[in-house]
């Protein structure tokens, strides 16, 4: 190991209260779920304010947007939850099917909690009669502060670390699994994919579709911006997966790679599996959007 960072020494829990033996207790995680919606609450909230950014006024009116908000929490909980048990752990989840409900416990899928949110979105649009590609296209720019703060958030849990690396900044994670390299005897650093993915899903997406909303019409032509998140935040994490340790449920001998799908040497990660179609979905809808 050439060199590396000692992982800083911050706590999960940003406090804890026990009143009569329950532990109750404010993680950062939570928090970051909590500000990243509500930095995008008043995104929406500001954008709607402003009818010169839409093509016919703003689709809602602000008293709407606290029963969004409802519908969008409900979509990223149930969906990241229900996708995290069918694509990560469906055999540990059908033996104890009551342990789906423990989501205090941890265990979201961000493909799942998109597809929630996709449900979401479409149930609210139909029934408050709100133009569908207006609605998704100002979520898709109001999504990315939670997606920068949920992968911070990830870093300070020691969770979702990156393969092992002798770059100067890869940072020793706590842990013997996270400590355990196989070809040294000593803690090895990782790559802090959490990171590249809270700089590249986050704060370069996040930034870009603010630009095209804000300052070049891109509220104007349906479904662009979300075209351009699709494509956006799956070649972001398709590349951060090669350097992203795989689940450990994937890894096995003669797959240390992890490899979810591979055929004569070739293969993808179940993140890349599973981010490939949003690339594919999001190249189509952008080309759509500039063709109209």
């Amino acid at each position: 190991m050439i060199a590396a960072i000692p992982f800083p020494d911050i706590s999960p829990e940003i406090f804890s209260v026990t009143i009569g033996g329950f532990t109750l207790a404010l993680r950062w995680y939570a928090m970051a779920y909590i500000v990243g919606i509500a930095i995008g609450w008043q995104i929406i909230k500001l954008a709607l304010k402003r009818p010169a950014l839409w093509r016919n006024g703003p689709p809602m009116k602000t008293s709407q947007l606290e029963d969004l908000l409802t519908y969008i929490v409900i979509g990223v909980i149930g969906g990241g939850r229900l996708g995290y048990v069918l694509f990560y752990k469906p055999a540990e989840f059908l033996a104890a099917p009551l342990d789906i409900l423990k989501i205090w416990e941890g265990g979201l899928s961000f493909h799942g909690g998109f597809l929630g949110v996709v449900v979401a979105v479409l149930l609210f649009s139909r029934r408050k009669d709100i133009p569908l590609p207006d609605l998704a296209d100002i979520i898709a720019v109001a999504a990315t502060p939670a997606i920068l703060l949920v992968r911070i958030a990830n870093f300070i849990n020691a969770e979702l670390w990156g393969r092992p690396t002798d770059l100067p900044w890869g940072v020793i994670f706590p842990g013997p699994y996270a400590q355990a390299c196989a070809t040294v005897l000593e803690p090895c650093a990782r790559h802090p994919s959490q990171l590249y993915e809270a700089g590249l899903e986050g704060l370069l997406l996040g930034t870009i579709l603010l630009l095209l909303a804000s300052r070049f019409g891109g509220l104007k032509k349906p479904w662009l911006l979300s075209g351009v998140f699709f494509t956006g935040y799956g070649l972001a994490r398709f590349m951060v997966e090669f350097v992203r340790q795989p689940d450990a449920q994937f890894v096995s001998a003669g797959n240390e790679l992890g490899l979810a799908f591979h055929i004569n040497g070739f293969g993808l990660t179940m993140g890349q599996t599973l981010t490939l179609p949003m690339i594919l979905i999001g190249l189509a809808v952008v080309l759509t959007a500039r063709r109209r």
